[in-house]
């Protein structure tokens, strides 16, 4: 029988391969692989002394560094699972979290400490604060950096990832190290590098591990800033980089555009949204043709990709998401329950390797959304003749009106071609009873004023009569977002309704901010 290889065992091969090149990058220092896999050693053992085996669960609140990375991979080399924790705002829900996730070990940096319950249920330890006697980088440095045997199993857990939890309490997605594993085992150029500026319990540690495995470096950044992520991209030399979507257009309608150079990248990654074919369009014009759109979930894995030689070749392509990865089944789920045929719309179900096996302490979530080895994203859309899929968007965001599938993009490409308003986004309201469908932000260029009327006569002209109804509008600088830079569903509801009230009272319209 063939002896099971783990990522962890690839990742560390190749860190071998490299011990005097830099591998990662943080807080501009070079780590090399050798001193990197040295230190996934020293914290395999350290961990092992705290009592962590096969089989326990190691959660982190972790900032973008080196440590936390190196805490992961040693967790996952003694065969234990690892999950980044979300940063939940709510200390109520974060606590009520971390409760459910049960962990053997929560470890918390000196700038997550305040992250941690009160109760947390877990043994605690920490790197950079807390007492010496808890603090596992110091007891990390007395050990020694000899190779530890990998004792993962193929069919242990080995990773647990977040949800973004826009729509409610974060889920929690399992998977085992065959799974992850193959996951993160895509071809990945030893050229690349590759930015995270994005929070390491989502998507990015996907990229993370990728990279690594592949011989790239990962420039590590604590968090997300348009002009910061520019000058990064000059200064770094980066290649690639992923963006949530309203990340992506702030960032290409940020004025150090036009001075930085970017002609070291060859991909601007964005999730999180259907980002309309308008916007797509502007991104390329000032960014050059970079933009690669990936559509998936953490539950999905990815689905489907849309790259620069694609939409080069068909510019009709920036409506879609692209084509469905080899690997990948994605079938269209009718509403009465039947599959649909081409063009036809409905619930997206996906099955591959790459799915989660189910949620976490979460069996509820989970019977909800997996089914028989399928993921039910949750997502409404169709696949046209040529096999691109196509993505509305959530089932809550889409609604059927006179007899039209309408999705958010519709309705935000008509307010994107309005010279005053540089981005809109629509999200499903949370008063249907009052007739509302979307809840619709709508932010100005600097210096301008949007004219609410005007934006609802815009989406009356390009959708009609009865979606035009179906809105209610807010202007804000700014569209609020969550840790993982999505939009903020809830604020962006409170906005509305307060417009909406406003306009109401004075009979002239609103403006938040």
């Amino acid at each position: 029988m063939e002896t099971f290889r783990s990522y962890v065992d690839v990742l560390l091969d190749r860190l071998d391969a490299h011990a005097e090149r830099a591998v990662l990058r943080y807080l501009d220092e070079d780590v090399t692989g050798g001193a990197f896999a040295a230190s996934i050693y020293r914290y395999a053992r350290a961990l092992a002394s705290f009592g962590v085996t096969r089989g326990a669960l190691v959660a982190m609140f972790a900032p973008n560094c080196a440590d936390a990375l190196a805490i992961r991979y040693a967790t996952n080399l003694l065969g234990a699972a690892t999950m980044f924790l979300p940063a939940i705002a709510s200390a109520e829900q974060r606590a009520a979290f971390v409760a459910r996730m049960q962990p053997m070990w929560l470890i918390a940096f000196e700038e997550t400490k305040h992250l941690v319950p009160a109760l947390a249920g877990a043994r605690l330890a920490y790197v950079g604060t807390g007492p010496a006697r808890l603090r596992l980088d110091i007891r990390a440095r007395v050990q020694h950096d000899l190779p530890v045997q990998c004792r993962a199993r193929a069919d242990d857990l080995a990773v647990i990832v977040s949800s973004g939890g826009s729509t409610g309490t974060p889920k929690a997605s399992r998977r085992s190290f065959a799974a992850w594993s193959t996951m993160v085992s895509a071809p990945s150029p030893e050229d690349r590098r590759q930015l995270v500026n994005g929070a390491l319990a989502y998507l990015s540690q996907v990229l993370v591990d990728n990279t690594l495995m592949g011989g790239g470096v990962v420039v590590l950044k604590p968090g997300y800033d348009p002009a910061d992520t520019l000058a990064a991209i000059e200064a770094e030399r980066i290649t690639d980089v992923l963006l949530v979507e309203p990340q992506l257009f702030e960032t290409m309608d940020h004025p150090d555009v036009a001075r930085r150079n970017l002609s070291s990248l060859r991909s601007i990654a964005h999730i999180g949204g259907s980002a309309p074919a308008i916007l797509r369009r502007r991104a390329i014009a000032r960014l050059g043709p970079v933009l690669t759109h990936m559509y998936g979930a953490s539950e999905a894995g990815l689905v489907s990709v849309l790259t620069p030689s694609n939409y080069l070749a068909n510019p009709d392509l920036l409506e879609s998401a692209g084509r469905i990865r080899p690997g990948v089944d994605v079938r269209i789920r009718r509403a009465n329950g039947t599959f649909a045929r081409e063009g036809q719309h409905g619930a997206i179900e996906v099955r591959s390797k790459a799915v989660a096996q189910g949620y976490y302490r979460q069996p509820i979530e989970a019977a909800q959304k997996f089914r028989d080895g399928w993921c039910l994203t949750g997502d409404i859309g169709f696949i046209d003749e040529t096999m691109n899929l196509h993505v509305l968007g959530r089932a809550a965001d889409v609604a059927v009106i006179d007899g039209v599938a309408i999705g958010p993009a519709r309705i935000e490409s008509a307010l994107c071609a309005l010279p005053d308003v540089r981005y809109a986004r629509a999200v499903a309201s949370s008063d249907a009873a009052r007739g509302y469908v979307w809840d619709v932000a709508v932010v100005p260029w600097t210096g301008r004023r949007v004219d609410v009327a005007r934006c609802m006569r815009a989406v009356e002209s390009a959708c009609g009569v009865s979606v035009a109804r179906a809105v209610r509008m807010a202007s804000m600088q700014r569209v609020p977002l969550t840790e993982q830079g999505k939009v903020n569903r809830v604020a962006i509801g409170f906005w509305c309704r307060k417009a909406v009230n406003v306009r109401v009272e004075t009979d002239e319209p609103a403006h938040s901010t």
